[in-house]
């Protein structure tokens, strides 16, 4: 079995203006992931908003410094994760497939093979 990062991303105002019918389908797809991984995720989380994040970097083998927010700002907004176990990665797909992001029309799902997983 191998092991995946599923990332959530989403347009930030958007979740924050989100319909309550959007909201239903949002957390139904959650639900759906959930129910049909079962015991194969291994970890989950929502994740703070950017607002809350610190980036550290700094020049090779000098001291990092902190800045507020994302290291990179494409204007979507990284929600949570799923840390998966599927048999390849188009069974990571599929699971993914029944996220609500993966079809919201903002943001997306990534899905990372985890190196040596």
């Amino acid at each position: 079995m191998a092991k995946y990062l599923v990332l959530t991303y989403g347009d930030e105002p958007a979740w924050a203006s989100m319909p309550p019918e959007e909201e239903r389908r949002l957390m139904a797809g959650h639900r759906a992931f959930a129910e049909a991984a079962g015991g194969a995720i291994l970890d989950t989380g929502e994740l703070e908003p950017p607002s809350a994040v610190v980036t550290l970097r700094g020049p090779a083998g000098g001291e990092p410094s902190a800045t507020a927010g994302p290291l990179a700002d494409n204007g979507a907004t990284l929600g949570g994760y799923y840390l998966l176990e599927a048999a390849g990665l188009d069974e990571a797909k599929a699971l993914a497939s029944l996220l609500h992001e993966s079809r919201a029309g903002h943001g997306g799902v990534e899905i990372r093979p985890v190196a040596g997983g």
